[in-house]
């Protein structure tokens, strides 16, 4: 921050300034994203008190940022401005500028963007899954093809979609099949809510993730499989999750056998049904029909996200071979785990 700036020279007069904007910013933030919200349930969100809540949420109110009704608290239009306006200070004065810049020349990919919290706060997966929703949103083109994983990351930009100009157009296509028993999080599922919100059409693909080798040669020549596998060639946006290998060994159910495979591998992340090293080497591969990586690489746009500190080794490793023009989506908790 420039100390001869206007803003920099009211930190002189008051120290706290950066505090109280970064608190405020949040607190308004939160009711945007979750509103209409009642004070307690704000509070739970934000691991704040009652009453600090009910203090900053009266100066809000006053200052015309949110209205306060029956129903719980909600921002308002100049409420909206305001955010819009001091969303790049907020980023700055938090560290995640800076932050976001190292992460994506560590990575090696096109840009990061880090949203504040941890994926584990409902407030932090619920700004998550707004701002994945708003890049989406601002990359689809009419006729684009977008590829959709499953996942609890992926499913949080169903309730931020909205049709716009392009949307409507556009068709929402499985990334893979099923996999395990929630049938909410996966991709078939997924892609459906994605295409109703839009306005769109979308591609289901209904097989199983375990296949045995004569099944999967034979899937892969039924004619409805060829379709799916032609659209993979063709699509312009691949949207999807990076999963430890732990946490996706006990999601499709495997056996302890596969498991300890799997650990004396080194498999630390997963993604497309590829299992991974450190040194994001393939180290297991589901037999399976979905996206390959090559139809992720030759695509126009990327929008890859996972948050959580328990998930900076995977993410690490899954981008020693990812595609370049990703755009990654984390929380402060993973990112500050991955920069340490």
């Amino acid at each position: 921050m420039d100390e001869s700036s206007l803003y920099g020279v009211g930190r002189k007069l008051i120290p706290e300034i950066d505090l109280l904007l970064k608190k405020r910013f949040r607190i308004l933030q939160a009711i945007h994203i979750a509103g209409p919200v009642g004070r307690r349930t704000l509070a739970e969100l934000l691991h704040a008190t009652e009453r600090e809540i009910r203090n900053e949420t009266s100066l809000l109110h006053e200052q015309q940022l949110i209205d306060i009704g029956q129903k719980g608290m909600i921002c308002t239009e100049v409420g909206y401005e305001v955010l819009e306006k001091l969303k790049m200070l907020y980023h700055e004065l938090a560290g995640f500028t800076q932050k976001e810049q190292q992460l994506a020349q560590l990575l090696g990919i096109e840009k990061v963007i880090i949203i504040p919290g941890a994926f584990q706060d409902e407030a932090s997966r619920r700004l998550l899954g707004k701002e994945a929703g708003q890049l989406l949103t601002n990359l689809a083109q009419a006729n684009s093809k977008i590829a959709v994983t499953g996942g609890s990351s992926v499913a949080c930009i169903a309730p931020y979609l909205q049709p716009n100009e392009q949307l409507p157009s556009a068709q929402f296509i499985a990334a893979r099949g099923g996999m395990g028993e929630e049938m909410s999080l996966q991709a078939n599922m997924l892609v459906a809510q994605f295409a109703k919100a839009c306005h769109a059409s979308y591609k289901t693909l209904f097989l199983p993730e375990f296949l045995s080798e004569q099944a999967y040669v034979a899937m892969k020549a039924e004619p409805s499989v060829q379709e799916m596998i032609r659209l993979y060639e063709q699509v312009h946006i691949v949207v999807h999750g990076i999963g430890t290998a732990e946490e996706m060994a006990e999601k499709r159910g495997s056996t302890e056998a596969d498991k300890r495979l799997l650990h004396e591998k080194g498999a630390v992340g997963e993604a497309f049904g590829y299992y991974f090293d450190e040194q994001g080497e393939i180290v297991h591969q589901i037999r399976t029909i979905c996206i390959q990586p090559e139809h992720v690489k030759n695509s126009h746009h990327v929008i890859a996200i996972a948050g959580g500190a328990q998930k900076a080794k995977a993410i690490k490793a899954y981008f020693k071979s990812a595609a370049q023009q990703t755009i990654f989506m984390t929380d402060e908790a993973a990112a500050n785990e991955m920069l340490l």
